[in-house]
């Protein structure tokens, strides 16, 4: 069965998924080419939008047919009204949003260039994440999985802790973090999808499927995986023993932000539904391929129906290519 056949209608009811973390107002530029010095750049192309890696991925589980809640903090400023208000309206649930007296919201600035690639200059001030509320299982009962990220590291570390005490997915993204913070979040997290730079930097090694390996011995209590955009996705197998690896979907990238989101966001939905391991790979991947084909940062999360349709062509693809 392929992952399109698995994937092809929402679980009814469609799954409940919380995403803890980041919620940033990004100012989007389109350049030609990526400054390589002082100066003055011109873009022809600006977006204005509410995102960051926990945010992006809520919106992807919303966009592919599963609930999705937000946990997150904002100042109590009109960047922090609009960021709640904009996510709101993309289909996530912000009512564990979190409004911080006195502090400023998360801004950030990033360029993006003709191949996709983008420059990024965040502002997180540490007081959005300094009150950290108590979480429990039972705060977490309504939901089929949760996935944070790294950005508030004392309330991922609680929430993927209440996780495990109900025996739901604690899925954690092991994004580039300060000194610790992946070491404190993994202990408890039940699956761990690093980006290739926050794996290299962790292992020493620019190898992704070695990489894979030697984060299986460190955290051998959780499923790994690497994702290393172009290059694709590596994995440990926990039934072979075996350091799996599927080939990105070959697309023309216009705009590559939010797509590790999406792919993570895809991933704890899949996840939730029950998808075995392989096929959540094969859809997490579509997903995030699909959204580089997009200029606009999360804006381009593709829904259901669309994944299904590329998987089901990419399957027709190397059907034909094995039959050369």
């Amino acid at each position: 069965m392929t992952t399109s056949s698995v994937f092809d209608s929402p679980a009814d009811p469609g799954r409940n998924v919380l995403c803890v973390g980041a919620a940033v107002l990004d100012t989007l530029f389109r350049v030609r080419a990526l400054p390589t010095g002082q100066g003055k750049i011109l873009p022809y192309d600006m977006l204005q939008i509410a995102e960051g890696m926990a945010s992006s991925a809520a919106f992807a589980v919303a966009r592919l047919g599963g609930h999705a809640s937000l946990w997150g903090a904002v100042g109590d400023d009109a960047t922090g009204e609009r960021i709640i208000a904009d996510l709101g309206k993309s289909g996530i649930d912000t009512g564990g949003m979190v409004r911080v007296a006195g502090a400023r919201s998360a801004v950030s600035t990033i360029l993006v260039d003709d191949q996709g690639e983008r420059l990024i200059v965040p502002f997180y001030d540490a007081a959005l994440h300094e009150t950290v509320k108590p979480v429990t299982k039972q705060d977490l009962s309504a939901f089929d999985a949760v996935l944070v990220d790294v950005r508030w590291p004392k309330l991922a570390l609680r929430t993927l802790s209440a996780a495990g005490e109900a025996g739901k997915p604690a899925i954690l993204d092991g994004d580039v973090a300060g000194d610790g913070v992946i070491e404190m979040l993994a202990p408890p997290a039940s699956h761990i999808v690093f980006s290739q730079p926050a794996a290299e930097r962790l292992t020493g090694t620019a190898e992704p499927a070695k990489a894979v390996g030697l984060l299986k011995r460190k955290f051998e209590h959780a499923f790994i995986s690497v994702t290393s955009g172009e290059n694709g996705s590596f994995w440990f197998d926990d039934q072979t023993g075996e350091i799996a690896h599927l080939a990105a979907p070959k697309v023309r990238a216009v705009d590559t932000l939010a797509a590790g989101d999406i792919f993570h966001g895809a991933f704890a939905l899949a996840i939730a539904e029950g998808m075995p391991i392989a096929e959540t790979m094969r859809l997490s991947s579509m997903a995030a391929a699909l959204k580089c084909q997009v200029f606009g940062g999360r804006i381009g999360a593709p829904g259901r129906a669309e994944v299904c349709d590329a998987l089901r062509g990419w399957d027709a693809l190397v059907t034909t290519m094995r039959g050369r």
